[in-house]
Parts: structure tokens; sequence; C-alpha cells
């Protein structure tokens, strides 16, 4: 199949229907709800009690974990049993912020994919649960978190309440995550756990830090989407492949990272996702990081603009300056939209067919035109688009819909653009993005 190079880009898909009317059920109330539940214990410092006496007063990280447990449970309960809810727990060793072997508890549900070999993909939303305050070693001390990472616990929470109503090819799982302010235990533990049994993880979205602060600098239309450019997982062949290439910023996070802003434009969230080309702001990290280091695509969310006096703060008031992470500092609105570009994107990943296999550009002779191969997707119910962009664009600027074929030429030089190749259905789901690796 020969096509022209002059494609205009085609626009955004129309929405789903199903996947739109979901979206309307997010609930800025609920969200409030849970993000208040989770202060109310206190402190969720993840070395704070897990006695049963403490869960039964309800303070402490263990108090929070049975709490989460009850609400997918819950969540489950009303779907009729969709949800498989789940623990991940572990005994952390001694480490620079542990002082000494502590229990970590990851808490998630699985929302398993309607389609048995589409089942095998999943798609995961994570944040984190634990808290801290000035002193990440303060185990008895006000620790409330509502923003961090309260918010990304409730965008998990809202997902599954919401998304676990709905069927979908694909699997989905929410999770929630313990010892991120120690570093990142529990995520790294998830992460292990999942590259040892080798699940099939397209995608992670980590929401940590999106309460959207209320200070008068914070722009609420705008959240943050952090992506790794050179994954940090890349062996020494990869290295020397991305740099021949010129493939730095088309890393699996950062096709995740596009997609999550052509999902902002076909939805109607109530904020823009801003790309930013980094793995987190600087200096900084997350538990995405966690899945990056197993070879996995993940991304953070985070507001546009923190304020530093409303995180890792004991509450109290100095000088006329209130610090402390509080709830009254949340934006529950804006939480919300959050969690609508999460869901949306979820559950367009988890509806569209899987990406195709073993993409190729040709290169077996120099020649102007560009040929791309790729095998089809499991199922073979497929189409295919071929995408490209300048070299210097941030984002796909051309699609061209080749039908069910599963090779293309194009009258475009390979050296002046970048190609990828997704799949598509008629209902106008998309996978990811693959991009070709060289066939000589």
């Amino acid at each position: 199949m020969l096509l022209a190079g002059t494609a205009l880009a085609q626009g955004p898909s129309p929405p789903d229907t199903q996947i739109a009317a979901a979206l309307k059920q997010i609930s800025a109330e609920r969200i409030q709800a849970n993000i208040e539940k989770l202060v109310s214990f206190h402190t969720r410092v993840t070395l704070s009690a897990q006695d049963p006496a403490s869960i039964a007063a309800g303070r402490g990280i263990g108090a929070a974990r049975e709490w989460i447990k009850s609400e997918f449970e819950r969540y489950s309960k009303d779907c009729g049993g969709c949800l498989e809810v789940k623990t991940d727990s572990f005994t952390q060793a001694p480490a620079d912020r542990i002082p000494q072997p502590t229990q970590i508890t990851n808490v998630y549900a699985v929302l398993k994919g309607s389609d048995p070999e589409s089942a095998k993909r999943i798609v995961l939303v994570t944040g984190h649960y634990d808290s801290r305050n000035s002193d990440t070693l303060d185990a008895t001390g006000d620790a409330p978190g509502a923003n961090d990472d309260g918010s990304g616990t409730a965008v998990s929470l809202e997902c599954a309440r919401v998304l676990s109503r709905l069927k979908f090819p694909a699997t989905i799982i929410f999770l929630t995550v313990a010892g991120e302010e120690q570093g990142l235990n529990g995520s790294k533990h998830f992460a292990e756990m999942a590259k040892s049994e080798a699940w099939n993880i397209e995608a992670v979205l980590n929401n940590d830090i999106v309460g959207g602060d209320r200070n008068p600098e914070q722009d609420a239309r705008v959240v943050r989407v952090f992506g790794e450019g050179v994954p940090v997982a890349a062996t020494d062949a990869d290295l020397r492949l991305i740099r021949g290439l010129g493939g730095e910023n088309d890393s699996p996070s950062r096709q995740l990272a596009r997609y999550i802003a052509d999902v902002g434009r076909v939805y109607d969230v109530g904020v823009k996702p801003m790309l930013v080309f980094r793995l987190d702001r600087y200096l900084r990290g997350g538990d995405h990081y966690s899945f990056n280091q197993q070879g996995f695509a993940a991304v953070r969310f985070t507001e546009y603009r923190e304020d530093y006096n409303h995180q890792h703060q004991n509450v109290r008031t100095e000088n006329g300056i209130e610090y402390g992470d509080l709830p009254k500092f949340v934006n529950f609105d804006y939480v919300a939209h959050v969690a609508r570009l999460n869901a949306a994107t979820l559950a367009s990943l988890a509806s569209a067919p899987a990406p195709p296999g073993k993409v190729h550009l040709v290169t077996k002779q120099l020649e102007n035109d560009s040929t791309l191969t790729w095998d089809p997707a499991p199922g073979g119910q497929a189409s295919y688009e071929v995408l490209w962009r300048a070299t210097t664009s941030p984002e796909w600027e051309h699609a061209q819909n080749v039908g069910n074929a599963t090779r293309a030429t194009l009258k475009l030089s390979k050296d002046n653009v970048v190609f990828a190749v997704r799949s598509t259905d008629n209902q106008g789901h998309k996978s990811l993005p693959a991009v070709p690796t060289p066939e000589r």
C-alpha cells in the first residue's frame, strides 16, 4: 500500500458514549468525603500504628488500610462482585527512613477484562495512601496528608467506584500503595511482583499531589503529566539504538503521555493535560519511577503549582502563615477533573485493541520513501493507523488509516519525521502507538 505523505492530522475520534456517561458519575462530593476520611486517621505515616487496638480506634496507617480495603469491597458488592480485592503485604527491612522492620501493605482491586485474550492486558491507576509531616520518622504526630497523597488515593477509589459498573475487554487495576514517603517501598515491591509474574501492564497512571492547592498562583485548568524520556530500564543495546535513531523523546512513557493529551481533547474532563518531558519534578520522584525501573510505561499526574507550606509540614501557624496538608487547602472539584481524565484514559485503553506487534521500518536500501511493517494485534479484528510528526514536534501531527493492512509505504523520508503505528477498532478506540525499530 503506497500512501502520499500529505494526509492532514485526523481529528480526535468522537467520544465513546458509555465512557462519557461514566465520567459524569465522578463526584467531587464523594472525593471530598474520601479525603476527609483519610485525614480522620490523624496520621498515615508508614511507621505509624497497625495493631488491632489502633485500627479499632481509627488511628494510624493500619486503620487507613482497612478502610480503603472496605471501600473497594463495597464497590465490588455494588457491582455484583466484579472486583477482586487484594492486598500485597511484605516486611520492609530497616533502611534510611525505616528504622526497624516494618509491614507495608498495598491495597488494590482488579476489574478483570471481559475478553479472555484482551484480559491479559492491564492498565493501572495508583496513588499512595501514606502521609508524612515535617519529620518523616514521626510515627505519632498528626500527618493529615489531604493533598499528598489523599488526593491521589481518592482518584484511584473514585475511578474504581465508577468504572467497576462497566465492562471492558482489558483488565484495570485500581491500586493504592504505602511506603512512598519512606522511599517508594510499596510501589517498588508491587512493580517487582508484576515484573516477576510477567504481567502485561501497558500503562501506569500515578496520581500524586493532584489536590489543586488553593493558592492564588494555582492554575486549576491544568494538570501536569510527567513522563520519562530515555527509559531507565534501557539496556546498553537499547541506548545505542535510541542514540542512533534520535529516539530520546519516544519512550513508551512519552507515548502514554501523548495518549493522555489525546484523551483530554476527546472528553470534557474539565482540566487540560500539560505534558512535561522529564521523569518528574526537578530532582524529585514518585511511585511511577518504580514501574519505570521494571520497564513499564508510567507517568505522574501533579497539580500545576505546589504550595510547599501545605506538604511535608507539621500543622501550625507561624508569622500568619498556615502550614500543613489540610483538606481546607484542597480543591475537590479539581481532583474530580483529574479523576475524570484518569478514568477516561483507563477506559479508552481498556476498550481499545492491543497495539500492533513487531513494528519495523524497512531499511534494506537507501530510498526516500518509508515502508513500515507490523504484526497484527491479537484477536485479528483491528485496523491500523500510521502516525508521523516532525522530529521537533512534541505530539503526533498526522494520521493515515491503512485499514487491516500490515504494511504501508509513505512518500515521506524517514530522515525527516518520526513514525508510529497504532491499532484501532470500528468504534474508534485506539491503542497506544508503537514506534518502529529498523529492519535491515
